[in-house]
């Protein structure tokens, strides 16, 4: 088991690393030679400035009185410049905003690798490509940009008077710079002035996806070779910024990112003509260097080039729009040039992706092998396909050996010809031994297919629909939350579809209620988006409602341990309340800007501290240990808790309360006629290996409840295949000086209460089941690779980096899914089987 631990690790490192090759790898092309207009330019200079965070709709709108928070910037578009809105594409981060302003191209994927925090590959910009440059902002960007708008939409909201403020004192600096830059140049009247922003932001202070409120940023240009304000008595437009921000008589001129925006210059026909010329032809070079590129490492026979664009045709193009500038025709010209930049970005696409499908091909090989050998091992470990027939284990033929040999062989060679690189090896070898352990269980999958005959066949296409099912809503639940409604709808209706309903009406009812309970969650909005401090309040209570009748229940009885329990069910319910008193006070603090009391923070800490510990000092009996886990959760997710996510756990535990009890019923079915009583049942280090027994096809749907509730737990509430979808006021009561990595840790270990209330419950699943660890991990492993193939089709190259990295988060949560399975039973483990003893007292049990 620990070689194929290690040899999967090994397989799953590989999956993984194919994506960066497949997906992530830099667009950026190097070695044309440089193009240059042939005119003079209008300008001698330009100054820009990029205010950082800055929305359209907050420059340009008026405040309630009339007035404008920007007069300066107001100004410029009704007196001296043009103006418009500029819509950014996604990422809206600040480091890609600027390149795509200084650089001209959107961001490096392949940043990705090295977390967007610098270049991977080296380019050309504005900056290096100036006589000089002077730039303040800043240092990782370096360039002229106005700090602070940012920093006070993050902490206050866009729509807070701090934002808006701060408007205000940027325009005053704009003023005051182009003051003085105009009196040093002695107002010779060739600089170009910008003014702009590289990202927008959310109405919640964030900003990285693609909302129009953080795409659609202001766009104000004046000085040499600028159009002059133009009034006009109607304007076409999508939207109703005009009539909202009171400039429906001044012409609007909208840029996008990667077109040259012609309606802004106030040159001559000739000039904007020549200017698209010269940038057809730099798109251009690019293009044949990418081609050439492709064609020198791959075999002449096996090159596909772009059928849109062939030589001839590129000439064709180039010689007819130098003919129409000749000829005066501009406009004709400009069309040409920009059909020219159109199908030569689609080419340098299609160069760009030009291994993917290959390499694809490839890893799915080895997901599909992969996963087909892991399903034997299950079958072959846990399953008597041979019903007590003794079966002669034949030993694999060399004519397989030698032929996986012949086929390893080949495809180093072709690989070798064609100059690939080492990780190509890895992706392509790689399939060759997973088949041959595959094929190497011909017997297994001779037996398996002969038991599969057997069965009915409605019976056997049902449960493949069943279970292809299953696996896509577990797919689609990562991208829609409400398919997590959908599958716990079927989950409440399961009980009414199999024996359970009639032996056990009440807990049948149960599972149906908090299944039906829990399904509310998913179509609740994310966690952070609207805070609630009374359902916070609520669900403190509703945990000390059945704690006071558990406490009912300790006062009822008379055993030694008493006093030792129901001191320590005592503190978990003062630490419970301790919470409620210190959200809720922390909470009025912060609105009063009084900032956190230092006893609060005190306190959240002692309470967090606690909660690690205190179940280890309760009873090992199931009921109380679960109980007791619950209890110490809840106190410290009330503190990390902003809203109706604090009745989240609450909820699932007691899903898994009754689906401990379902599973007891479910025992019956398969022979075993005296159930243990759950109340009767202890926890225990030394487990019994000898109990376990081979699997049922019930323990599969142990398996993908398990999964499903694992899902559950990751997006009941939210998204957590990223932090950014997390309101930082979820840790408010622990600290509120910024910290990354304790915020993060704080927000993490939120995040994972919820995984060890559904593994805690799976213990006891477990344990009274005889369900073996190997076997379900391994059932695990299935489920979360069938699903991880899913993930690998659906990784994002494109749009914001949140889009990006919750694509890779997707496909990185799957393929981890079993090792993290590992670490969250053995913690489960430790917190239901580990007791821990005060004061050096003997303990005797009183059964």
């Amino acid at each position: 088991m620990l070689l194929f631990f290690i040899l999967g690790l090994f397989v799953h490192f590989v999956f993984f690393g194919s994506i960066f090759d497949i997906y992530f790898t830099s667009p950026l092309v190097h070695g044309m030679t440089p193009q240059f207009t042939p005119l003079p330019p209008p300008a001698k200079r330009l100054v820009l400035f990029v205010a950082d965070g800055l929305r359209a709709d907050a420059l340009y709108e008026l405040e309630e009185n009339g007035d404008s928070r920007a007069p300066f910037i107001r100004n410029i578009i009704t007196h001296e410049g043009s103006w418009g809105i500029s819509h950014t594409r996604v990422p809206t981060e600040s480091r890609p905003g600027h390149v795509a302003l200084l650089a001209g191209f959107y961001e490096d994927v392949s940043a990705v690798a090295k977390g967007w925090k610098e270049n991977p590959v080296e380019f050309d910009s504005l900056i290096n490509e100036s006589k000089y440059t002077w730039s303040w902002g800043s240092p990782d960007i370096l360039t002229m940009f106005a700090k602070g708008i940012d920093t006070n939409g993050h902490a206050h909201r866009p729509s807070s008077r701090d934002y808006k403020d701060n408007i205000k004192l940027v325009d005053a600096g704009v003023r005051e710079m182009v003051s003085v830059l105009e009196h040093f140049y002695g107002n010779d009247g060739k600089t170009a002035f910008i003014f702009t922003s590289d990202h927008g932001m959310t109405d919640w202070g964030a900003h990285g996806a693609g909302h129009p409120s953080e795409t659609l940023t202001p766009f104000v240009t004046w000085g040499a070779g600028i159009k002059y304000p133009q009034k006009v008595s109607a304007q076409k437009f999508d939207d109703v910024f005009l009539k909202e921000w009171e400039l429906e008589s001044w012409k609007r001129h909208d840029v996008r990112q990667g077109i040259l925006p012609i309606d802004y210059l106030n040159n001559t026909d000739l000039f904007k003509a020549e200017s698209m010329f010269t940038n057809a032809i730099q798109i251009l070079e690019q293009f044949k260097v990418k081609m050439t590129q492709k064609k020198e490492v791959t075999l002449p026979f096996l090159f596909i080039p772009f059928k849109w664009l062939p030589e001839s045709k590129q000439l064709n193009i180039l010689r007819k729009a130098r003919s129409y500038i000749r000829q005066r025709k501009y406009d004709e010209a400009v069309s040409l040039c920009k059909e020219l930049i159109h199908l030569a970005l689609k080419g340098l696409s299609y160069y760009h992706t030009y291994d993917r499908f290959f390499l694809g091909i490839n890893v799915v090989l080895g997901f599909v092998g992969w996963t087909s050998y892991a399903s034997l091992l299950i079958i072959k470990s846990h399953f008597n396909l041979t019903k007590g027939v003794n079966r002669e284990v034949k030993k694999p033929s060399h004519l397989l050996s030698c032929s996986f040999i012949a086929i390893g062989v080949f495809v180093a060679f072709f690989l070798l010809l064609q100059g690939c690189p080492w990780t190509y090896y890895m992706y392509c070898l790689l399939p060759v031994p997973i088949w041959y352990a595959v094929l190497r269980e011909f017997q297994v999958i001779q037996d398996l297919v002969t038991l599969l005959l057997t069965f009915p066949p409605s019976h056997f296409v049902g449960y493949l629909l069943v279970f292809t099912l299953g696996i896509e809503i577990l797919v689609l639940s990562f991208f829609y939350r409400y398919m997590l409604t959908a599958g716990l709808l079927a989950f409440a209706g399961w009980p009414f579809i199999t024996q359970l309903w009639t032996r056990a009406k009440s807990i049948s009812l149960s599972w149906s209620f908090f299944s039906l309970l829990l399904a509310v969650f998913p179509l609740m909005p994310v966690v952070g988006r609207e805070p609630d401090i009374f359902l916070v309040m609520g669900a403190g209570l509703l945990v000390l409602l059945p704690s006071l009748c558990v406490l009912t229940s300790l006062l009822k009885r008379k055993d030694s341990f008493l006093n030792e329990e129901l001191l320590l069910h005592l503190f978990q319910m003062l630490c419970v309340a301790l919470s409620m008193c210190v959200m809720y006070s922390t909470h009025s603090s912060l609105l009063k800007k009084q900032g956190l009391p230092l006893l609060n923070q005190i306190v959240s800490w002692i309470i967090l501290a606690s909660s690690l510990v205190l179940p280890l000092l309760s009873p090992t009996s199931l009921f109380e240990r679960l109980f007791s886990i619950l209890l110490s959760s809840m106190s410290a997710y009330i503190l990390l808790s902003t809203g109706y996510e604090a009745l989240f756990p609450l909820v699932l535990s007691c899903l898994m309360f009754v689906w401990i009890e379902m599973e007891q019923e479910t025992l019956q079915q398969h022979g075993v006629s005296h159930k243990q009583k759950v109340t009767s049942v202890q926890f225990t280090c030394n487990t019994d290996i000898a109990q376990f027994r081979q699997l049922y096809l019930d323990d599969l749907r142990r398996a993908f409840f398990l999964v499903f509730f694992l899902v559950t737990a990751f997006f009941g509430t939210g998204n957590i295949a990223s932090l950014n979808s997390f309101d930082l006021a979820s840790v408010y009561c622990f600290l509120t000086v910024f910290s990354p990595f304790m915020m993060g840790a704080l927000m993490m270990w939120k995040i994972l209460i919820p995984f060890i209330l559904v593994m805690c419950a799976f213990e006891a699943v477990q344990l009274t089941t005889q369900l073996s660890s190997k076997s379900l991990f391994l059932m695990v492993l299935v489920i979360s690779d069938i699903m991880a193939l899913h993930f690998f089709f659906l990784v994002k190259d494109y749009g914001s980096w949140l889009d990006i990295g919750t694509s890779i988060s997707h496909y990185v949560i799957v393929m981890s899914m079993t090792i993290v399975l590992v670490f969250l039973n053995g913690l489960a483990h430790l917190l239901t089987t580990k007791k821990l003893k005060l004061c050096g007292k003997p303990k005797s049990h009183l059964i």
